[in-house]
Formats: C-alpha cells, structure tokens, sequence
C-alpha cells in the first residue's frame, strides 16, 4: 500500500509539474504568437460557417398548410421520415381559445396545430416528397385519428429555416410590443380612475365638514348666511354661441337700378 499510494503520489507532482511548464511557456508567448493563435481560431470559425453555410443551401424546406387533428411534431417525423431525412419541423399550435371550446364540445383536449414547416437535408427529396404526397391520403394504420386525412404539402422554392426563425422572432416582437401598450393603456386607465376616486373622496369629506359647521353654527344661533358664504362658490361656466338668423334677414345680392336699365334699354320711367 505504501509503495502504491507513494507511486501516485510521484505522478501527481509530475502532472503538476507539467501544467506549470504550459502555463509558463503560454506566458512567454510573444504578442506576434498570440496574434497567429487569434487568427487561426477564426479561421477554423469561418471554415465551420463555410460548411454549415453549404449544407443550408443543400436543404429544402416543405410547407403544411394543414395539420390535421392528433398530430404532432414526432408523429410527423416518423411518417415523413421514411421518404428521406429531416433536420428540424415546426408546428405552430393553435389558439389557446380552441382547445377551451373544444373540450366543452366533447372534442380532442390534446394541443392542436394549424401549420408547419418541414426542413429536409436535400432539396430533390423536399421536392420529390411535396410532388408525391399533396392531395394525396395520408394512410398508415386504420386506427390512427387522421388516416383518412390528406396531406396539404408545398415545396417553398429559395425558403431557408433562418427566415422562418426571423418572421417568427417577429412576430414575437409584434405581440410583445402589443402586450406592453395593452398594458401602459390598462395602467394609465387605472391610474385616472383612482385619482378621480380620490378626488371624489376629498370632495364628499369637504362638504361632510362644511354640513358639520352649519349644524354647529345653528345649534349656536349664528345666521344661516354666514353659513352659506362659508360654502365653496359654485362656478358656472359660459360657451360662447353663435346668434341666430332672422327670417329674411339675409343680405341682398348687389343689382341694377330700375333707372339705369331704363336709360339704356330707352324704357320710360
């Protein structure tokens, strides 16, 4: 034991000792060196997004425009998986109002879908597949809820999955920025109505106190005058209107006189 555990022991220095040799010798590294590691790394970088960049453009995307009922994400990987290979499917699920109705109905409480999107790794597949199987029955087992459905499936020509992703970043942009004005409006809404709460409250307590003071002043034998000009005065506003129009008072349009016409037309007067 003691030969074994003084072994170990001797390795362990020795591992140690050449990670304080890296270390050192990373240290002594010049800037030029470092400078050649930097652009070696983003070399490698580049290259890994070359090809990443290269098998996008291979790929093709299909478009569902239907999603029947009962399906989701791994049912559909598994049926279309068989006509070749896919990378990644979205489906987008329905309203949360339409699983509420649904169940009161009786119907499907599962999570329901209204489109998706199918990424293959080959275009010819992606399109191969949305030739052969749009309008056609989806099948497999009799059992299976959507057996007799068809498929409503197009190939989208120049559509990569970075789109999807960008028009679905937007929409969730749209919908939180829709969210938060919802929410200032809601607030500002709040806002009015507890001041006018309050202001209504201070009102009803001032004239509470003034009805104290005239009952005091009564009980006291003070004039009820006085009382009345203790009271906030009443302010009565005025519009400005606009005076009506006599019948007939409309001014006349500018004519000849009966004297001028006669002088030329040789009438007598």
């Amino acid at each position: 034991m003691t030969l074994i555990s003084s072994q170990h022991f001797r390795f362990v220095i020795m591992v140690e000792e050449e990670q304080v040799k890296k270390e050192d010798s990373t240290k002594e590294l010049s800037d030029s060196e470092l400078d050649k590691l930097k652009a070696e790394r983003k070399n490698r970088r580049k290259k890994r997004l070359m090809k990443e960049a290269a098998k996008a453009d291979k790929r093709g995307v299909c478009y569902l425009s239907r999603v029947p009922p009962r399906m989701d994400p791994l049912k559909l990987r598994h049926i279309l998986s068989q006509y070749g290979d896919i990378e990644r499917i979205w489906l987008t699920p329905e309203d949360p109002a339409a699983p509420v109705h649904r169940k009161k109905a009786g119907g499907f409480r599962g999570q329901g879908f209204t489109e998706g999107w199918v990424e293959f790794t080959n275009k010819n597949v992606a399109k191969r597949v949305a030739s052969t199987l749009n309008g056609e029955q989806i099948g497999g087992k009799k059992k299976s809820s959507f057996y007799y459905d068809l498929w409503n499936i197009k190939y989208l020509s120049k559509f990569k999955w970075d789109h999807l992703t960008e028009e679905i970043a937007y929409k969730n942009a749209t919908r939180e920025q829709k969210l938060a004005l919802e929410l200032s409006a809601a607030k500002k809404e709040r806002d009015f109505y507890l001041a006018k709460v309050d202001q209504s409250r201070a009102l009803s307590s001032i004239d509470e106190r003034l009805k104290k003071k005239r009952k005091i002043q009564q009980a006291n034998g003070t004039s009820e005058v006085q009382g009345d000009h203790q009271q906030a005065a009443k302010v009565i506003r005025q519009f400005p209107q606009t005076k009506s129009v006599r019948d007939g008072g409309e001014k006349q349009k500018p004519g000849l006189s009966k004297d001028l016409l006669a002088g030329v037309f040789g009438g007598s007067s």
